[in-house]
């Protein structure tokens, strides 16, 4: 029992004692864990202590190997010593002060031996004594010695070595702080020092044979009426069973994946009607009576199982589910135009339309758009939308607005083909709907739903109202053929089944079927053991490696063909609206653009205004030079005219008319048409005057 896989743990009556064994006794022990208190090295016993001790124990034990060292009885019993002999210096006891109350030659006898009459105070300074011993720190405030932390010791060879410590505060330990035994490594066992096992094996044993008595695991194997999960038969040369099916496969890889070797066997359990709920009971229940160690196939985990056996970890998807027929469905809505589109999406598109139909109309107006002109009206709205809906980009006089207007018809385009594609396939696309989609509905109809003869389904329809009379069991290959008769005529309207079941189901006869539900919850398939059995953790652990993995999905495609129905029609789904997450980055986007168009064209606008201003100012001493010069020579041109032609009428002779200059329309350059719309006409002779008002007007035109 010290060969690989035994493990051997020994309270610290052994492993106290270790350090004065016998060599060869210790060498037996290779392998063994053991327990111990803890003697802090120091300088005086691994030096002096020990020589003086080994040389004491040669003198006295000729004839005996010497000691490695005392265990630490030894050690207590020698810082003892030291403690009485202290207090008995500083009491200052002497032999005259003894005194024997009976004489006797049984030295045994403890109530005959002498009692001294400086006891009380032997035992005063015993207690108030404290100083560091050869076991450690040495002290009896309390009236016992303070504890100490245990070492986790490992036999290997002929001596041992250390995997750790345990305090009473801390817990375990890899070393320990001297001073105040705090924690310095980690408080997991796992990652304590290696131990090295019987049969001087580094890698954790079990502890104990599966099984116990030394067989082959007996592995006890239903006969399903789904051979996709179990299918048994028999060797015709060895009468072996033979088993094969999803749940074989899956018990197979759970004992490939155990940290310990398992040889089983198969074991049929045959009945008249192995298919029924009450066959499986019994065969759940063969595993309490241990003629099975193990039961593996489509085991549901049922409340009334449980009590006999524990259940390992659910290996398929849990719940109950009904299989339903399809029927095709015809949109014919008058709103099916909204629907392409969510609530959010339609509102989304509206209010940016509405703010960046604002925004083009505000740039319009800063920059003097002539079909703008005046406050908003509906005559303004309609020539803005003719700008969105026409492309009538020649009426638009700001570059901004041209940039906003750019960037929102990009996004309105992608919107509207998304629109366009969804509301097509909604209107050509063949909808399916099941004909019931919850069991009340289903019940309240007064329709036929059938089970699984023998499950304990039975007893759930019961349970949620079914009436017994609307209730019809069948056997697997018999579903499809009820299902399609329907409730009218000798069939039924829904199946009611596990969800492995209907999974195996849609994937024969997934055309014109689909699964409503899970309509109960259910703990799924799983593996029954007897209880407390070791193997029951081992077990779950390794379904949960496979299930949370590639490994399940490969097993059940290789065992339900699940790529039937990838060509089927599609259920219809109510959830195929465009959403506004959908277009988040292209409403960002025009946002941004139609949003920083704004501060750019009030700077712009400020710029042009600032512009103006100063080129204003400029010209107007140059405007009062011209307008004077024009007075004079019209009065010397008169003058001279009045005397070749005489007197007449100022009209007739001279007239001279300024106009006020307009307002800025076009807005192409600052300052432009300031002095350009100043009209100047004169109708005496002189040209000199014409000459330079015509100059004066070409100067401060706009470029």
């Amino acid at each position: 029992m010290m060969d690989k896989g035994f493990v051997w743990i020994v309270t610290d009556g052994v492993a106290n004692i270790v350090d004065s064994l016998n060599p060869s006794v210790i060498e037996a022990m290779n392998g063994v864990i053991g327990i111990r208190f803890h003697v802090p090295r120091s300088q005086e016993l691994d030096s002096s202590f020990l020589i003086r001790w080994n040389r004491m124990f040669r003198q006295f034990n000729p004839n005996e190997l010497p000691l490695y060292r005392p265990s630490i009885f030894g050690l207590w019993a020698y810082d003892t010593v030291w403690a009485l002999s202290l207090a008995a210096e500083k009491v200052g006891v002497s032999g005259n002060k003894n005194k024997r109350l009976q004489s006797s030659k049984n030295s045994t006898s403890l109530d005959l031996l002498a009692v001294s009459t400086n006891g009380p105070e032997l035992l005063k300074e015993i207690v108030q004594n404290k100083f560091r011993g050869l076991s450690g720190n040495f002290d009896l405030t309390d009236r016992q010695l303070p504890i100490s932390a245990l070492q986790i010791i490992n036999v290997v060879g002929r001596s041992w070595k250390h995997i750790g410590f345990w305090t009473l505060k801390n817990g375990l330990s890899q070393q320990l702080n001297q001073n105040g035994l705090k924690i310095t490594g980690s408080a997991s066992m796992l990652e304590l020092n290696p131990v090295i096992w019987p049969g001087e094996s580094t890698k954790i044993p079990r502890g104990w044979e599966i099984p116990a008595r030394g067989d082959k695991l007996r592995v006890g194997v239903p006969t399903s009426a789904y051979p996709e999960f179990v299918l048994t038969s028999k060797d015709p040369v060895t009468n072996a069973t033979r088993a094969v099916g999803l749940s074989i496969d899956i018990f197979e890889e759970v004992v490939k994946r155990l940290p310990f070797a398992v040889h089983y066997e198969y074991q049929a359990f045959d009945t008249i009607d192995a298919t029924s709920s009450t066959s499986y009971n019994d065969f759940v229940h063969q595993v309490y009576l241990q003629r099975y160690d193990i039961a593996i196939g489509d085991i549901t985990i049922i409340y009334n199982r449980t009590p006999y056996v524990d259940f390992t970890i659910p290996y398929t998807e849990s719940g109950v589910g009904m299989i339903v027929p399809v029927k095709e469905t015809v949109k014919k809505n008058m709103w099916i135009f909204t629907k392409p589109l969510s609530k959010g999406m339609w509102f989304g598109s509206i209010m940016f339309t509405m703010y960046t139909t604002i925004v083009v109309w505000m740039l319009e107006h800063l920059n003097g758009n002539t079909h703008l002109d005046g406050p908003f009206s509906l005559r303004q709205l309609e020539i803005l939308m003719s700008f969105f809906i026409f492309e009538e980009k020649e009426k638009l006089k700001c570059i901004l607005s041209r940039l906003v207007l750019l960037v929102w018809m990009f996004v309105f385009l992608v919107l509207a083909s998304s629109y366009t594609a969804s509301l097509a396939s909604m209107l050509t696309v063949q909808q399916l709907s099941p004909m019931f989609t919850d069991i009340r509905e289903l019940q309240k109809q007064g329709g036929y739903v059938g089970f699984h003869r023998g499950s304990y389904i039975e007893g759930l329809l019961v349970d949620i109202g079914f009436d017994r009379s609307k209730m019809r069991p069948y056997a697997p290959d018999e579903f499809h053929i009820a299902l399609s008769n329907g409730g009218e005529h000798g069939g039924v309207a829904a199946l009611v089944l596990d969800v492995p079941y209907i999974k195996l189901f849609l994937a024969k006869y997934c055309k014109g079927y689909t699964m409503v539900g899970p309509i109960y919850k259910s703990a799924g398939f799983a593996f029954a053991l007897p209880k407390r059995s070791p193997l029951l953790a081992e077990i779950s652990r390794a379904i949960i490696n496979i299930t949370g993995g590639d490994t399940i999905i490969q097993l059940e495609k290789k065992w339900i063909d699940q790529n039937s129905c990838q060509n089927e029609e599609k259920i219809d789904d109510s959830g195929s609206a465009i959403t506004l997450d959908s277009f988040r980055g292209l409403f960002l986007l025009t946002g941004f653009v139609t949003t920083c168009s704004i501060p750019v064209a009030l700077l712009m606008n400020h710029y042009k205004k600032d512009q103006q201003k100063a080129l204003t100012k400029q010209d107007e001493p140059n405007k009062q030079s011209y307008v004077q010069k024009g007075e004079n020579g019209h009065i010397q041109d008169g003058d001279q005219g009045n005397e070749e032609n005489g007197d007449g009428d100022d009209i007739d002779n001279q007239g001279r008319m300024l106009v006020p200059h307009s307002t800025n329309r076009n807005c192409d350059l600052p300052g432009d048409c300031t002095q350009n719309n100043m009209m100047t006409a004169t109708t005496h002779f002189g040209s000199e005057v014409i000459h330079r008002e015509g100059e004066a007007s070409m100067s401060q035109s706009c470029s």
